[in-house]
């Protein structure tokens, strides 16, 4: 059974997809790491869902929804860097910005909805969403009031979602989409 996940996407990166002219596109990888600047995808794997959110202005959005299709490095990531100076997915610097760069960064090349700004998460959904680890504790997102992310602290990393705040988020982007 397919499982989902949040990564939060930085303004930062987020400011870079603009710059670059990747809104309406479709990413085809995103990037796991090993450092706490760049989320380590764990726990995500072939057929499951990332969506990856953004925060402005208190505001949430669903940035793209992400199916992962392989976390291989594949012939599409290019030649891998000889030397710390190196480029280390060549045949993806058009999404470097999602974490190329990164401490130990991973490919994770995915099936992608296209990049979006415009998407807002209802606020009264917010205090429902709901993550669970992997033994079975779940929590709430923190500091939403009147509907609006005072801090987006509980968001940073890579978490993994009930089936049930899953199903709202995907209302939320096929509502979008339609």
């Amino acid at each position: 059974m397919s499982e989902a996940f949040t990564v939060l996407w930085t303004h930062d990166v987020c400011r870079a997809l603009r710059k670059a002219g990747r809104a309406g596109e479709r990413p085809p990888v995103a990037f796991s790491g090993a450092h706490s600047s760049l989320p380590r995808w764990a726990g995500a794997n072939t057929g499951d869902t990332v969506y990856a959110l953004h925060v402005n202005q208190r505001q949430v959005y669903v940035v793209s929804r992400l199916r992962v299709v392989d976390r291989e490095r594949g012939t599409c990531c290019g030649t891998p860097p000889v030397t710390w100076q190196d480029p280390a997915f060549p045949g993806h610097d058009d999404w470097a910005m999602l974490g190329a760069g990164g401490c130990g960064a991973e490919a994770v090349h995915v099936a992608a909805t296209p990049v979006r700004f415009d998407v807002p998460v209802p606020g009264d959904l917010l205090p429902r969403l709901t993550w669970q680890n992997r033994r079975g504790r779940t929590r709430v997102l923190k500091y939403v009031v009147d509907g609006r992310l005072e801090n987006s602290v509980s968001l940073q990393g890579f978490y993994r979602l009930t089936p049930e705040s899953a199903d709202a988020l995907t209302g939320v982007v096929e509502g979008a989409a339609g």
